[in-house]
């Protein structure tokens, strides 16, 4: 395995390698001897477990009068959720430019409007908590790129300057708008590099100050809590001209010094990558199990699973979910389906056709959502994401057909079963529908999916049980209680997909008397099944854990999107 010398060699070159090298050894001797408490961890196998669920919310996501949303924030968790879920995702809760927080003004600072780093303390307290590290840029309006602005060192060099008539026509886009941006500074137009937007400026990791100044934050981000760290956007983060700037061999360098540098003083910090692309590229952040992330968001799972419900046949989702596994125990899937974003559908290529990621992007515009695309290499638009709530991705808002609640959770469902940990976004707890104000007010289309709640308001809803958020609330915290009551759903646990029926997702999790079959089933009528005896599972009576009902493997009903976690009785 490279050590953290070598990767900054393989980055800088000999001198300048070893002399980043010097600095960033000091900087993590000094962390060793400021936190000699984060040296401890436990074994691998043990640091997620079946009992491990993170919720994805933003920081200010629940508002009330005179009170720091972080604050509301805790005082829902703690009163509607409590140990269902062992771990908070706050997406960036520094001050802000644009896009809901990923065009970072400072890294260090909490936003005033939110609360204090007092506030993530006291979360730190009942959960562990997963920081953002929007590292591939920075906002306009950060003090880095004012200097860069006013011609400043260091921070001449902490940005890539590029002239505009260079062939570029091979770097990956993922949004449709130029690359470059024009900017006035000191020294005249300069135009640089925006892989996102206008006011996200990337970084140049090609000069190590940049490199040891991410580290450095990293390490800050640790010290205030951090036990998770998300690396957002993590695959464009290098950048060669005459390359696709995309998934890098110096991006993964990257990712192995992060790695390396919180195993040698915090090997209990997970890392996670967020890479919105097809499924071989997304694992790829694994490295060999030992080197890279330990988690990796499990992006194709959203749009086949989307594609299984809105067609009523799971073939697909079945084929690609026997494929899964993860180099080794210390690395484990983010299984989600909703996130802050949209529904990627670059992921589902290989899996399902040109036609049928075109018919999901239809039936969502027939839901009342947006579709974004990006360019393709011969400059043609391709969909890219799906602007929805996932709820109204699953159920036409306009033809109700009395199964919503129930294709809803039956999705969850899906999602909670498959090995991994599950991310649950906060709008998924409520069954939230499409914010048409949001997106009127904000212009985006990502707005309809990011809602902020009056927090009052939501309580009244959820005091009365027959609402939709009390239904799916309730609903969801059976399904996440169950879970980490039982060890067949540790990350690591054994994992079987089953094609028993085209209309019934079915995965066995566990070994022996503790494993468990999990059936799901993606269409609105009954189905009837027949389970084979098999090793592991002998023709005995079975009983379903959400139900408590005794079931006869040789007819196994399923209701209309029914959900059935059968295990073995006594």
């Amino acid at each position: 395995m490279p050590t953290i010398p070598d990767l900054l060699r393989f980055l800088y070159g000999p001198r300048r390698g070893d002399e980043a090298a010097r600095r960033l050894l000091a900087r993590l001797a000094a962390f060793r001897r400021e936190h000699p408490n984060l040296r401890q961890a436990p074994p691998p196998r043990q640091r997620l477990t079946e009992r491990d669920a993170v919720l994805i919310t933003y920081g200010d996501q629940f508002r009330a009068p005179d009170e720091p949303p972080l604050r509301t924030l805790h005082r829902f968790l703690r009163a509607h959720l409590g140990e269902s879920i062992s771990a908070v995702h706050i997406l960036p809760f520094f001050p802000y430019s644009s896009d809901d927080g990923f065009s970072v003004i400072d890294y260090r600072r909490v936003n005033p409007d939110f609360g204090t780093w007092e506030d993530i303390k006291a979360l730190e307290h009942d959960y562990r908590l997963m920081f953002d590290a929007v590292i591939n840029h920075v906002s306009r309006q950060s003090a880095w790129f004012q200097g860069f602005l006013r011609g400043e060192a260091p921070y001449t060099d902490y940005f890539i300057v590029v002239d505009p008539k260079t062939d570029l026509s091979q770097v990956v886009r993922p949004r449709p708008w130029p690359l470059l941006t024009p900017v006035e500074t000191a020294h005249g137009v300069k135009h640089v590099w925006t892989t996102f937007s206008a006011d996200q400026i990337d970084l140049n990791y090609a000069n190590p100050a940049v490199l040891l100044e991410i580290a450095d934050l990293l390490l800050f981000y640790v010290a205030r809590g951090a036990r998770i760290i998300r690396l957002d956007a993590i695959a464009y983060l290098w950048k060669e001209i005459g390359t696709p700037c995309i998934h890098l061999p110096q991006t993964h360098a990257v990712v192995k010094l992060f790695r390396a540098m919180l195993d040698e003083v915090a090997p209990g910090v997970l890392l996670i990558t967020e890479t919105n692309v097809p499924h071989a590229e997304n694992i790829s952040y694994f490295g060999d199990g030992h080197d890279e992330a330990q988690l990796v968001y499990n992006f194709t799972l959203p749009p086949l699973t989307l594609h299984a419900l809105q067609t009523g046949d799971a073939t697909r989702l079945t084929a690609w979910a026997r494929t899964l596994e993860t180099p080794s125990e210390a690395t484990a899937f983010f299984n989600f389906l909703a996130s802050h974003d949209g529904i990627g559908v670059r992921p589902a290529e290989g899996w399902l056709s040109a036609g049928e990621i075109a018919a999901l992007a239809d039936r969502t515009l027939a839901h009342g959502g947006r579709v974004s695309t990006y360019a393709r290499p011969d400059g043609s638009q391709a969909p890219y994401e799906l602007n929805i709530t996932w709820y109204d991705a699953l159920n036409d808002p306009a033809r109700p057909d009395g199964h919503e609640v129930a294709r809803f959770m039956a999705s969850q469902a899906i999602m909670l079963a498959l090995a991994g940990v599950p991310g649950i976004y906060v709008h998924s707890l409520f069954g939230s529908s499409n914010c048409e104000r949001c997106f009127r007010e904000r212009g985006y289309p990502r707005a309809l999916n990011r809602e902020k709640f009056a927090y009052h308001d939501l309580e009244a809803q959820l005091a009365d049980p027959q609402s939709r958020p009390a239904r799916v609330l309730a609903a969801y915290r059976h399904l996440l209680d169950m879970r980490r009551r039982h060890p067949a759903f540790h990350p690591q646990a054994a994992q079987e997909v089953l094609e028993l029926h085209p209309g019934v997702f079915a995965v066995r999790r566990g070994e022996g008397r503790e494993a468990l079959l999990a059936l799901v089933s993606v269409r609105p009528e009954p189905l009837r099944l027949h389970l084979p005896a098999r090793e592991g599972f002998p023709p005995a009576p079975w009983r379903d854990l959400l139900t408590g009902k005794l079931v006869n493997p040789t007819d196994v009903e399923i209701e209309p999107y029914g959900v059935l976690w059968l295990a073995l009785d006594g």
